[in-house]
């Protein structure tokens, strides 16, 4: 039975994440640790005590995700003898999601991923002035329907942009620009009978072209880091195909920061290739949500503490 170990995204992290993993397990402590060390900076106390509101700020938030990740991976590795390359045959994750499945597939050091991801949540942050850029979601709206309300929204209005960012799937697809933009498009999605369409407090313009300063920051930020062929193949984001080859994977997380997530039919891809299982491991249940509607067949698990750790051991046998 084929099994996908998959990761969150911005969103899923909460004040208190993690702390009971750093109680249990010595290897959760390390893995803490070693983050809090490459950052030059207590992450893991802001984790555990907030306040949420600095734990939201982009900078902090993408590298929490991350380590609360490879904490429940160093648990499953040391705890439990589980190796990915064994239990998994695939990993994914949801935009900064996509730096822990590579940490977790050994593709990236845990130090520099999370170097990575608190460069990209500043540059990111930097991209766009506050208040010139805003996301949406459109639930009960498919792709091909969003990028209809967005062309109409861009017409006679040419220089500004908007775009879909995340096409997750289940009805569930979030778009992203220009804040008037967006704004347009949320009018038309009710115009057309959109069964819900409402701005997220997100507090920059995530995957559209509107982060391409981002985009260059990463590419050289990228350039000067290692990278190794991942244990198992990762199904990247703005491909929705598996992808082994460091050089490509590079270049796909650069092109990731203005691109489309493609989740819906990353999962989907999964799927056809045999996956069964989704194990969404980290912070959260956003992702088994996303999966249960895009396969209600599969099973999905999520494991972030030691009680659904020990329930997940159990199920990779």
């Amino acid at each position: 039975m084929a099994r996908a170990f998959v990761f969150p995204g911005q969103g899923s992290q909460a004040v208190g994440m993690g702390k009971d993993l750093a109680e249990a397990f010595s290897a959760a402590r390390e893995v803490f640790e070693e983050v809090d060390e490459a950052l030059k900076d207590s992450l893991s106390r802001l984790m555990f005590e907030g306040p949420a509101e600095t734990l939201t700020l982009t900078e902090n938030a993408q590298p929490a995700l991350m380590a609360h990740s490879l904490a429940v991976i160093r648990v499953l590795e040391r705890e439990a003898g589980i190796a990915l390359e064994r239990a998994a045959q695939f990993v994914a994750g949801h935009s900064l999601g996509e730096y822990s499945a590579l940490a977790a597939a050994a593709s990236l050091s845990l130090a520099d991923a999370a170097r990575l991801l608190r460069r990209r949540g500043q540059a990111m942050q930097r991209a766009v002035p506050p208040g010139e850029g805003a996301m949406a979601a459109l639930l009960g709206a498919e792709l091909d329907q969003a990028e209809a309300i967005c062309a109409a929204a861009r017409e006679g209005h040419e220089d500004e942009v908007v775009t879909p960012a995340n096409d997750n799937g289940g009805g569930q697809v979030v778009i992203s620009g220009h804040k008037a933009a967006v704004e347009r498009a949320l009018a038309i999605a009710k115009e057309r009978g959109i069964k819900r369409a409402l701005l997220l407090p997100v507090s920059a313009p995530f995957h559209c072209p509107l982060m391409e300063p981002a985009a260059a920051e990463m590419r050289e930020a990228l350039a000067t880091t290692p990278l190794h062929p991942p244990k198992v193949p990762l199904i990247a984001n703005v491909t929705a195909e598996e992808v082994r080859d460091p050089l490509i994977i590079r270049d796909l997380l650069v092109r990731q920061v203005t691109g489309l997530v493609r989740w819906r039919e990353s999962v989907q891809n999964m799927a056809a290739k045999g996956v069964q299982v989704f194990a969404e491991l980290g912070s959260g249940k956003v992702l088994s949500g996303l999966i249960r509607r895009i396969t209600p067949e599969a099973e999905v698990f999520a494991a972030g503490t030691p009680a659904e750790i020990e329930a997940l051991v159990k199920t990779l046998g």
